[in-house]
């Protein structure tokens, strides 16, 4: 047993030891005295089943889980296993700047404006690196791949937006398949969700999948909303990931119970109901809006650079708005992989209304019974480098294969590496206070973001540079006024979310 090992032993024998002779101080004072974990109680995921637990309560706990500081008696660290939780020669050190574990709290790192925003380039991790043995202290692009922390706002409504095109663009292959059992010929059908092009899907007769003509998503046809590769398809998902990657916090859906998969000499460090309130929290942050300026000469400016904006074409991959069929966030997530809780594991979903509850500025509800998410992006992945323009083409390292969470048996191609130079259309609903910007934080200023548009935005990014500098000045001032409310509660301020919002100015 190494120093580490010995010194957790030791503290949660001293723990156990004080408590019961310091019932009186701990009476008086609610909490023992001495070390103590930072997160001293878990819940339970049939309290929460049951209905015994609400909103309120899990946004409380929720946050609680975001913003701790883990320790060794959380049972923070793994020297027994990966990031990925593969086994290991129990030696890694508590903290590894590239392999990770390389964080104290999820707000270590989304932390701007606020908790549960975006970071800062020092913030930036190392993705892969994490799957290495042993642990890499290089941060050279042959092994991980560096990239900016992005912001959660508003994730609650992007999730659900993946859930929605995935049913359609899976039921767009599903009629397919039959047409192609029912004819002996191969069916080939425009695969289209909420207006968004993914290429085509043709199916053999024989019910395998030609996935050449899909483009910008996973073969499986599951919209992936979250990394920027578009690799992870909920926030359960990314949360049982991000806490055993970043802190070496394990969960028990993801690695058993009562099982020290890490060798730490701690079990069931996060709880089912843990996982899912950390979840709901994130579901239910608030929404990125439009603040606008009382100063007549910026807001004229504003309105026309959103003119501009679509003008340059740029709204064809920052779709301005995309409109749910339900308002209502769900957990789990039906397409969850493995090792991740799935609806037929509980008594029952948990359910909140994306335009009523959580944090506010909430997404706006529509006449049809639905929302608007207006996050100006499509969930798509494109290239945005060309001959001359290679700037986001600096990624090695591919994150997975195309093939999804599909047995690779069901295509007509063998699998490939999801492309590197590829990334989720970036949602621009809160860049005005989510620098800096690219995929890896290396650009400090929105127009530097556009100089480097080639590939699939060259269109685009040619007729906005050709604009006078006017004009150029204005998209930007479109683009700095969607912004994540700095400060709630707070001040009241004018912001948009949909055309017929009554809101109060501030400058």
């Amino acid at each position: 047993m190494n120093t580490v090992h010995r010194t957790k032993k030791l503290l949660a024998l001293t723990l156990l030891t004080v408590l019961p002779t310091a019932n009186a101080q701990a009476a008086e004072t609610s909490e023992p005295i001495g070390e103590r974990p930072a997160i001293a109680t878990h819940l339970d995921q049939a309290d929460i089943d049951s209905g015994k637990l609400g909103i309120a309560d899990l946004l409380r706990y929720g946050e609680r889980l975001f913003v701790a500081r883990f320790n060794m008696l959380d049972g923070q660290g793994r020297p027994g296993s990966t990031g990925t939780g593969a086994p290991r020669v129990p030696d890694q050190p508590a903290f590894v700047r590239t392999s990770a574990p390389d964080s104290n709290a999820c707000a270590g790192c989304h932390i701007q404006p606020r908790a549960g925003g975006a970071g800062d380039f020092v913030a930036n991790v190392f993705v892969l690196a994490q799957a290495l043995d042993p642990v890499t202290f290089s941060t050279s692009p042959e092994l991980s791949n560096e990239r900016n922390t992005l912001g959660m706002m508003g994730s609650g409504a992007i999730e659900m937006l993946a859930r929605e095109m995935s049913a359609e663009l899976i039921a767009i292959r599903e009629e397919a398949r039959a047409d192609a059992a029912r004819s002996g010929l191969p069916a080939t059908r425009d695969l289209v969700a909420k207006g968004v092009s993914f290429g085509r899907v043709t199916v053999r007769p024989d019910g395998r999948v030609d996935p050449t003509e899909i483009d910008g998503v996973d073969w499986d046809l599951i919209v992936k909303p979250f990394h920027q590769k578009g690799a992870v398809v909920s926030l359960r998902e990314f949360t049982n990931n991000a806490m055993n990657h970043h802190h070496g916090m394990q969960s028990v859906e993801r690695f058993g119970e009562d099982v020290d998969a890490d060798l730490d000499e701690v079990v069931n460090e996060l709880t089912v109901g843990d996982i899912t309130a950390a979840t709901i929290f994130q579901a239910a942050l608030d929404v990125p809006v439009q603040i606008r300026s009382t100063e007549p000469a910026r807001r004229a400016a504003v309105a026309r650079g959103e003119a501009i904006f679509a003008e340059a074409g740029c709204t064809s991959c920052h779709v301005p708005v995309l409109n749910l069929e339900s308002r209502h966030f769900s957990e789990p997530n039906p397409y969850n992989p493995p090792g991740n809780l799935r609806p037929e594991d509980v008594a029952r979903p948990f359910t909140f209304d994306l335009t009523r509850d959580g944090l506010a500025p909430r997404i706006e509800r529509a006449a049809d019974g639905g929302a608007h998410v207006r996050a100006f992006t499509d969930l798509k992945r494109h290239d945005l480098n060309d001959d001359e323009l290679e700037h986001f083409a600096n990624e090695q390292v591919p994150q997975g294969t195309l093939n999804g969470f599909a047995d690779p048996s069901e295509f007509t191609i063998d699998p490939v590496p999801r492309p590197t130079r590829e990334f989720l259309t970036r949602k621009l609903w809160d860049a005005g206070n989510s620098d800096p910007y690219g995929h890896r934080g290396d650009l400090t200023t929105l127009t530097e973001a556009i100089f480097f548009h080639g590939g699939d935005a060259r269109a685009s990014r040619d007729a906005f540079l050709a604009r006078p500098q006017s004009d150029q000045d204005a998209v930007i001032e479109f683009l700095k006024s969607l912004r994540v409310v700095e400060d709630l509660p707070g001040p009241p301020v004018r912001i948009r979310q949909g055309r017929r919002t009554p809101v109060t100015a501030v400058r």
